[in-house]
């Protein structure tokens, strides 16, 4: 079996996946147009999901399965992919504990008023004139209740927050005081100090929070992106900041990535910019990894219990 990986891990990495399976035959490359040879003979593909295009579907001839290392799938090739029945597996869930400890720290950033304390600092300014809130008895909504977003809300009860969530089906789920769909989740956002947002990008998705739903926000509510950028376009969230509409926004997703050094969010007051870290920790790559070890282990047993199957007509 040739399994073709289109990104070079760290040499420890490619070693564990040699040793672990060593009647694999494992092939690293950069990127990958360096493995436009052997894309005929591969079984396996392993991407970070923004390379493959329909073009390098239709090359890998004897392609059965592609192991995506994140969880954003927005740039797959699903309709060639679909095609020819290819199984797709992803990373879901290793994201849930850097990005939910993340949007913490952004919170906690906020209400301890924490950007103006270093300010001061840097100026030698004595001050305890800061308006600082509490997480504790504040209201949360979760625009995306899965993985991540039920870490988010586990790490809230701690805070004694109050905890909304957003699914599609209003399902009740564990942490979350109320759940919403995106067709009734509006009625939420007047009582939110604090709204996070997780949702993957699909065509439903796509500039799917307009103005409307700002203006429905209390004039303190503080918005959190981490899930993706298109879900907000530029210009809701310009005229939104202009307008004072809400307390802040944070952002850590943009629609076109990285984004450009004389972007005007850069020096929005009411915006504050992460270059999309969200997720990215030293734990990132051998939670990946375990999980493609556990499908490969599966894969090569054939049978059908594979961890994180990709449902390719949603594209999630």
């Amino acid at each position: 079996m040739k399994v073709i990986v289109t990104f070079k891990p760290k040499e420890e990495f490619r070693e564990d996946l040699q040793k672990s399976f060593p009647e694999v035959e494992f092939l690293f490359y950069r990127t990958i147009e360096d493995s436009r040879d052997e894309l005929p003979n591969a079984e396996v593909i392993v991407t970070m999901g923004e390379d493959l295009t329909d073009e390098h579907i239709e090359m890998s001839q004897n392609l059965k399965w592609i192991m995506v290392t994140s969880a954003g799938l927005e740039k797959m090739p699903f309709q060639s992919i679909k095609e020819r029945g290819i199984l797709v597996t992803n990373a879901k869930g290793i994201h849930k504990i850097p990005m939910a400890e993340f949007t913490f720290g952004l919170m906690l950033q906020h209400a301890k008023q924490l950007q103006a304390v270093l300010d001061q600092e840097k100026e030698a300014v004595w001050s305890r004139r800061l308006p600082t809130t509490e997480l504790h008895g504040s209201s949360l909504l979760v625009i995306g209740a899965g993985a991540i977003g039920g870490e988010i809300a586990r790490i809230a009860k701690a805070f004694q927050m109050k905890v909304s969530g957003v699914n599609s089906n209003a399902k009740p789920a564990q942490y979350f005081d109320n759940m919403f769909t995106l067709e009734t989740f509006e009625e939420q956002l007047p009582h939110a100090d604090y709204v996070v947002a997780v949702l993957p990008s699909t065509e439903s998705t796509k500039s799917f929070i307009g103005v409307k739903h700002f203006k429905k926000m209390k004039d303190s509510s503080v918005f959190i992106n981490i899930g993706r950028g298109d879900l907000v376009s530029e210009d809701v969230l310009t005229e939104v900041v202009k307008s004072q509409l809400i307390g802040h926004i944070y952002l850590d997703v943009f629609k076109d990535e990285p984004l450009p050094k004389d972007h005007p969010f850069w020096k929005e007051e009411g915006i504050t910019v992460t270059p999309h870290l969200s997720s990215i920790t030293k734990n990132y790559l051998p939670r990946a990894f375990d999980i493609f070890k556990q499908n490969l282990i599966t894969y090569s047993k054939n049978n059908e219990e594979f961890i994180n199957i990709v449902d390719v007509e949603r594209g999630y």
